[in-house]
């Protein structure tokens, strides 16, 4: 695709990116194989491998989980009341968008201690190794220390437009709106009303100033890093995009937009 080769024009060290359908068949430009820091877009693999827990019984979404009145559910959501990067309650749960790290901490400990294994171990068997994303690691923090490649989050990608390490059921429970009608700030882009999101998944919805396409699809679930990452699914394009740069994000991302319109127009035409 001719609009892939728009992140030759961004100015980072290193970018690739890739758009990618259902059946797996996939468009890349740049290194496949280097490894990068995906920062947040961490949190939909370890979302995964939470909803994985889920359907094998190991934990419940809606079991208690971090502060008092919390659950899994709101850990996933963001609607815990847990800080960003304190484990300290700011609001009670269900009240408040607030996007945490600290909740994805407290939820890779409770599956850790629900399954027997340290988080990144159920995260590779549950997720990584059935996907064959075998240059995937989680060094740390289940909210932002991923490191992955282009080719394994293409995988990935394909796993989100065409589940099948989860029912679909659970996968569309996921990206719909969880708790809605929750204002918070989405990192980044400022105060929104409503920040909707799923169950690990920022969902596009009419989010204005947004990281996706001005001609993205309301449906259009994802997530973007700070360290210069988006992965994002458009059930109405029935397409994904992986970019992947080693630029934090910042201004240049401004980029973001006009790159996505361009995929989506190159696919509509």
């Amino acid at each position: 695709m001719r609009s892939l080769e728009l992140i030759d024009t961004w100015p980072v060290p290193t970018a690739a990116a890739a758009v990618v359908f259902p059946d797996g068949g996939r468009f890349t430009h740049g290194p496949g194989g280097q490894p990068f820091r995906l920062a947040s877009v961490t949190k939909p693999l370890a979302a995964y491998a939470a909803l994985i827990a889920v359907e094998e019984g190991a934990i419940e979404l809606d079991e208690p989980a971090g502060p008092p009145g919390s659950t899994v559910r709101h850990l996933l959501a963001h609607a815990s009341g847990l800080a960003f990067d304190e484990h300290r309650t700011m609001a009670a749960p269900g009240a408040r968008r607030l996007y945490s790290n600290a909740g994805f901490e407290v939820l890779g400990d409770h599956i850790a201690k629900a399954t027997g294994m340290p988080f990144p171990e159920y995260l590779r068997q549950a997720v990584l190794a059935p996907l064959g994303m075998t240059a995937t690691e989680l060094p740390g923090s289940p909210a932002k220390d991923g490191v992955s490649t282009l080719d394994d989050l293409t995988g990935f990608a394909a796993e989100l437009l065409a589940p099948r390490l989860l029912a679909p059921e659970t996968l569309a429970e996921a990206t719909s709106v969880a708790f809605p009608g929750l204002n918070g700030v989405l990192p980044g882009f400022g105060h929104q009303k409503p920040n909707d999101w799923g169950l690990g998944f920022s969902i596009r919805a009419h989010k204005s100033p947004h990281w996706t396409g001005t001609t993205s699809s309301p449906r259009t679930f994802g997530h973007f890093g700070q360290s210069g990452t988006f992965l994002w699914v458009d059930p109405d394009a029935r397409a994904a995009c992986v970019a992947l740069t080693d630029r934090a994000f910042g201004p240049w991302a401004q980029a973001w937009p006009p790159f996505t319109d361009a995929i989506l127009t190159e696919l509509r035409g």
